[in-house]
């Protein structure tokens, strides 16, 4: 498909003549202060009609009606994603249609209802006063207007995000990053064309640099609340410039590792460890807060951290093909030379290191000794450490704790519980198998709270 992408999604008639704007490949109009209070006007404006009007339950039928539409290979939008999101988001056409498959299966109507039942016993709070095991009756109201800030990092994220405002009934306004512009641009297509009524409450609109900073700034005074996903500098910016009372639903830097217990560590069950791991590495190509950038290996099993370093390796070079990576931005590929070669100083200087890595800067696994955790320079990159026992890891990762997230683990057997206690505990939001790290369930607590909580607000009404 050629030629630049649009990328903003409005309802018709909500914008004057548009002023636009090219930025890497896409196209987008610039908005004013009157353009962005009026677009935000006449979304709240239109928020009881379009979505008040039906039940939680018919808003998440509708929403899954549009969201299902990314799972049908032969969809038009699901056709024009896999063709755009490569050049956008800076994706191989192989990683492109993983992501859009590991993302669009939570936006069918029946993941939508399972987080709705994951998080509220009565869903139905959101339509009316429900009694209450305490006594009286309480309902749950949804701002009437979010705004959405994406990190473009991840696609798929700032689309997800907004399907959570539009389920709980908040007029939603979602300004995604160029690298996830395509998938909520093309879901707002989406609901315009499978529930008109509901989609003239949402808008995604991208802007670079400062094409957007009046927009933004109305934006920001305007919603009654924001999320936002970015570094810990973009979300410390946002929260200076709201109001004092507009909550900040904040999902900021995180930091992911595995654990492999001694269980694991066998020669039938290697392949499988390290395909699992291989694989949660490699999809997002290790952008996702979710990608692991350490291994922990427990010591005592058959096989230890050096045969499933080279595993790992193995499994990263076949994955290579299958899920080929793009080319890494200058800096992020000189970074990953210049740490191959400080190993190799490393190695020379008599340090017990290891280095096994991938054409140019493609894939790179280090085997060492330390167990001091560091940061991953990204582009497919992973640290292996031993460690003598997964009961001491908790204290290893306490001072990454408050940037750590997800853990996943292999080979704990009984102790499962007892070591998620302890990651839990310094820091970490999610304990699961190696396989399911790419793609959290949509009921997960993201960053240790609730998906859809986080929004509301409860009305006791006290007999």
């Amino acid at each position: 498909m050629n030629g630049s992408f649009d990328g903003w999604a409005v309802p018709p008639g909500s914008l004057p003549e548009l002023v636009l704007v090219e930025d890497s490949g896409v196209r987008h109009p610039v908005l004013d202060a009157e353009a962005a209070r009026g677009l935000l006007a006449a979304m709240r404006a239109a928020r009881e009609d379009a979505l008040l009007r039906y039940s939680v339950h018919e808003r998440a039928r509708l929403l899954g009606r549009a969201g299902a539409r990314f799972l049908d290979p032969a969809d038009p939008l699901r056709r024009e994603a896999e063709e755009r999101l490569p050049a956008t988001a800076d994706l191989s056409p192989e990683m492109a249609r993983a992501v859009i498959e590991g993302m669009a299966r939570d936006w069918t109507g029946a993941r939508l209802m399972g987080m709705l039942a994951a998080e509220l016993p009565q869903p139905e709070a959101l339509d009316r006063f429900v009694p209450q095991p305490g006594g009286g009756r309480a309902r749950a109201f949804a701002p009437a207007l979010s705004f959405h800030v994406g990190a473009g990092t991840v696609p798929g994220v700032s689309a997800t995000s907004m399907l959570r405002g539009l389920l709980l009934g908040s007029a939603t306004f979602v300004k995604p990053g160029v690298g996830d512009v395509v998938l909520p641009v093309l879901l707002a297509r989406a609901l315009a064309e499978e529930a008109p009524r509901l989609a003239s409450a949402v808008a995604v609109l991208y802007w670079s640099g400062g094409s957007g900073e009046a927009a933004e700034s109305v934006a920001l005074e305007t919603a009654d609340l924001v999320v936002a996903y970015g570094g810990d500098a973009t979300v410390r910016s946002l929260r200076e410039r709201l109001p004092v009372t507009t909550p900040l639903v904040a999902y900021h830097h995180r930091l992911s590792v595995a654990l492999v217990g001694r269980s694991a560590l066998s020669q039938e069950s290697l392949p499988g460890v390290a395909a699992a791991l291989a694989r949660a590495v490699v999809l997002f190509d290790q952008r996702g807060c979710v990608s692991p950038q350490a291994v922990l290996v427990e010591q005592g099993g058959d096989v230890g951290a050096r045969e499933l370093a080279e595993a790992l390796a193995r499994e990263l070079e076949r994955l290579h093909r299958v899920l080929p990576p793009t080319h890494l931005a200058p800096s992020h590929a000189s970074a990953v030379h210049q740490l191959r070669r400080t190993c190799e100083l490393r190695r020379a200087a008599g340090e017990n290191i290891e280095l096994h890595a991938g054409p140019g800067a493609s894939w790179t696994v280090v085997l060492e000794s330390t167990t001091k955790l560091e940061p991953s320079c990204l582009g497919r990159t992973v640290r292996v450490h031993s460690v003598v026992d997964a009961r001491d890891v908790p204290d290893l990762l306490e001072p990454v704790g408050r940037h750590l997230q997800t853990v996943g683990v292999a080979g704990l057997g009984e102790r499962v519980e007892e070591v998620a206690a302890a990651l839990g505990k310094v820091g970490a939001v999610r304990i699961c198998p190696l396989g399911d790290v790419p793609f959290p369930p949509p009921w997960w607590h993201h960053d240790g709270r609730g998906p859809l909580s986080v929004f509301l607000r409860w009305v006791d009404l006290e007999d």
